[in-house]
């Protein structure tokens, strides 16, 4: 799979569940050179509102929650070396609205805000996101031009293929092993049908 085919299903109103194991595969492989190289897009407070949004959206509980699973250092890897750099350059003036947002209504940046203001605006941009993925829908199905992308709906999606690519969301949340524990190898084809 190529690496816009990649990003073009990540972005798309596809569901997590949709991403083939190829997919998947890659994104696990990709996901474990986080470790190696620290934060190389975000700068601190870039990275400190990516971090806080992702946990907002899956919070720790009885797992860890996405600030765990490094969902921060996933999507600064993706800007790195999967976006190009307009992609990148978007993604980090779309991030800058949020505290733009922020400001207006509450009078500081979002990392500042109270719980319940971060809450309050993850709301409003929800909605957004959500009447952007009716509006694709639509499209999709009228086959008419498809809208513009909208900043929150793809930063959650990239904060759920995040979390569920790292050992956290996909051992420990979904319950799922990368390599089958067990090969049974061929059977005969009458049990095969049975």
């Amino acid at each position: 799979m190529q690496r816009r085919d990649v990003l073009r299903l990540l972005t798309s109103a596809a569901a997590l569940s949709a991403l083939p194991s190829e997919l998947m595969f890659s994104l696990q492989q990709a996901r474990a050179q986080t470790s190696f190289y620290g934060l190389r897009t975000l700068n601190p407070h870039q990275n400190a509102t990516v971090t806080l949004i992702s946990e907002l959206i899956i919070p720790e509980t009885d797992t860890p929650g996405a600030k765990g699973a490094k969902v921060n250092e996933f999507i600064d890897l993706l800007l790195t070396d999967w976006f190009d750099n307009a992609e990148s350059c978007r993604f980090l003036e779309e991030l800058a609205q949020i505290d733009v947002r922020s400001r207006k209504h509450f009078g500081a940046d979002f990392i500042a805000c109270t719980g319940s203001q971060q809450v309050e605006l993850l709301k409003q941009f929800d909605d957004e996101a959500m009447e952007f993925a009716r509006s694709q829908k639509i499209a999709a199905q009228k086959q008419a031009p498809v809208p513009e992308t909208n900043f929150f709906y793809t930063l959650k999606k990239l904060t759920l293929v995040g979390y569920y690519t790292s050992e956290i969301g996909f051992k420990k949340e979904l319950g799922k092993s990368i390599i089958p524990p067990g090969h049974d190898a061929c059977a005969p084809l009458t049990e095969a049908r049975r």
